[in-house]
């Protein structure tokens, strides 16, 4: 683009160049014919100097410019020259002179009056200025339209930005590139590397396990045998007796209250069921709730008899035998129980129980009261 506007501009100039050196040409060729014109008038004599030689060339001039305008000038001060310079002749030579100098003052001046070489000069020179004003007007224009044209930028410059723009947009296509293909393989890397390290921790923490719950069998085969043999039967042999008897000074408190204040109560069923709202059957056996505890209801049915007699701390309204069944169960784990999971609180069961209550420091109530549930992690 730049390369086009430079040679457009030089063939403007070219043209503005032969425009200026046809009308200096022009000017000059008819300031010389004028004055050769005049110095041939001065030196013919009176009698052959015509009287309608002199044509005023017209004010008005053809609107021609460029290298017509001059050739036509310059044709018209050929002819003109010719004529000032050509010899008196006999009349008819001087006869013919009036219409051939008419003839060229009407190629001259377009038929107009006669005018003199000062005039003529004054007025080409006007014409002259004006064309050179009117071209330099339009050669600001065109300049002006060229300045505001945005140039193209340099070569350098382009390509510099072109590169950083490059740079930047393949920066960004080769971390997404790179994101996604180091994330395939990191996942399988990583996936290969977490399956190898987590078989051999898994199979050192599955070998610790099994060794742990092995230890845990072990020991609580061991526990149980030991305490079955030894605990029970140390027991059972006098240190720890099943009581009913809970008046003593270690069964003080708020906690052992019912205990302390049990005795039996013999009413029929119509009197259980207008005092206490939760009567229910379980062992073959009526049991009402009050106040944290449940209690045998002698006489509900005259043919039902308790194995225990006493009460039994509830928790998370739990049914006596389920509360019965949680302890054997938790006795069991412990190794002093290895009796039969029935819910039943009978001998070998209250026996157990002492002895958990013998050996971790609690009052021998050989029942089941919440300082034993606690101990157990029941409640």
């Amino acid at each position: 683009m730049q390369f086009g506007l430079t040679c457009k501009m030089e063939n403007e100039g070219k043209i503005m160049k032969s425009i200026l050196y046809s009308i200096c040409i022009g000017s000059l060729a008819l300031a010389l014919t004028a004055g050769a014109a005049q110095a041939a008038t001065e030196k013919r004599p009176e009698r052959a100097k015509p009287q309608q030689r002199t044509a005023k060339v017209q004010a008005a001039r053809p609107a021609n410019t460029g290298r017509t305008m001059s050739a036509h000038r310059n044709v018209s001060a050929t002819q003109h020259r010719q004529l000032s310079n050509a010899k008196p002749r006999t009349s008819s030579a001087v006869n013919r002179k009036p219409v051939a100098a008419t003839r060229s003052s009407q190629r001259i001046g377009g038929g107009a009056a006669a005018a003199t070489p000062a005039t003529v000069r004054q007025r080409n020179l006007a014409r002259n200025e004006r064309m050179r004003e009117r071209n330099s007007q339009e050669f600001r224009a065109r300049r002006d339209v060229a300045v505001k044209t945005p140039k193209a930028r340099p070569a350098s410059t382009t390509l510099a930005t072109a590169r950083e723009r490059n740079l930047a947009v393949n920066r960004d296509r080769n971390v997404a590139v790179n994101r996604t293909r180091n994330f395939d393989a990191n996942r399988e890397r990583n996936a290969a590397v977490n399956r190898t390290r987590n078989a051999d921790v898994n199979r050192y923490r599955n070998a610790n396990e099994f060794r742990g719950r092995n230890n845990v069998a072990i020991n609580r085969n061991r526990n149980v045998a030991v305490n079955r043999t030894g605990n029970a039967a140390y027991y059972r042999g006098g240190n720890a007796r099943i009581t009913n008897n809970w008046r003593g000074d270690a069964f003080r408190g708020q906690r052992y209250a019912a205990f302390r204040n049990y005795h039996r109560q013999w009413h029929d069923r119509s009197w259980w069921t207008s005092h206490y709202n939760r009567i229910v059957f379980v062992n073959n056996g009526w049991y009402y709730w009050n106040a944290g505890y449940w209690f045998p209801a002698w006489g509900y049915a005259p043919s039902v008899s308790y194995v225990y007699d006493g009460p039994i701390y509830g928790y998370n309204e739990l049914s006596p035998d389920q509360v019965t069944v949680n302890v054997q169960e938790q006795l069991a784990r412990a190794g002093y129980y290895d009796g039969p999971i029935d819910g039943l609180l009978g001998p070998m069961t209250r026996e157990a129980i002492a002895a958990y209550q013998a050996d971790n420091g609690l009052a021998i109530t050989s029942a089941i009261d919440e300082p034993t549930l606690a101990t157990l992690g029941l409640v």
